[in-house]
């Protein structure tokens, strides 16, 4: 049964990321690796991660049209198989991070409350763009299930969903809502026994 896990390795120290990583390998669909990683190490650390499944890079790419798309080259010519791009800075700056990225997640709700003060008004329309702009997929908030069927439903596209765990969102309720991966770090990293922690998790399908 294939995973529908991605492991956020929301970890600074590479030693401990590359170690939670082979132990998992073989039950995580992919990685996320994002700012603590990366800044702590340096954009090579992706590849180092490659050596044990698909990358996913998760800096949400937030910037004027031309630098998002040379950030997202960057990552992607280190080994990134996807890159997460924000919604909410417009179409163009999707649209140039698509020309780069081999596949492309853009956030149309995130998962924590602030969330609420100004991105979930527009999460509809960013949805839509995502699609029209030739997105693979959006970031839905497993914190509120009934926002993954919403932005699913007018989109199409594929969910991935931070929030289970540790910020209170529930894996089996995210999948029941349409989310297509669920992103989890510290309820699976920070376990005694990560590899148990995922046949866990998966056991709930």
């Amino acid at each position: 049964m294939e995973s529908n896990i991605i492991l956020a390795l929301d970890i600074e120290e590479k030693e401990k990321a590359l170690r939670v990583a082979e132990d998992v390998s073989g039950y995580v669909k992919a990685f996320k690796v994002g700012y603590p990683l990366i800044l702590n190490n340096g954009v090579s650390v992706i590849r180092d991660v490659t050596r044990f499944g698909e990358v996913i890079v998760d800096i949400k790419i937030a910037d004027i049209p031309e630098v998002s798309r040379n950030i997202a080259k960057v990552v992607t010519a280190n080994g990134a198989a996807g890159v997460i791009v924000h919604g909410f800075v417009g179409r163009d700056v999707v649209r140039e991070a698509r020309k780069e990225a081999k596949n492309l997640y853009v956030v149309a709700e995130m998962s924590h409350p602030g969330n609420a003060d100004y991105l979930s008004g527009l999460s509809e329309r960013i949805a839509v763009m995502a699609k029209e702009e030739g997105a693979d997929g959006i970031v839905a908030p497993a914190t509120h299930p009934e926002r993954i069927k919403a932005l699913k439903r007018v989109s199409g596209l594929k969910v991935l969903s931070p929030g289970v765990g540790t910020q209170g969102g529930s894996y089996r309720e995210a999948v029941e809502s349409g989310a297509d991966y669920l992103i989890i770090g510290r309820s699976i990293f920070m376990s005694p026994d990560p590899k148990q922690k995922i046949k866990e998790l998966l056991s709930q399908r």
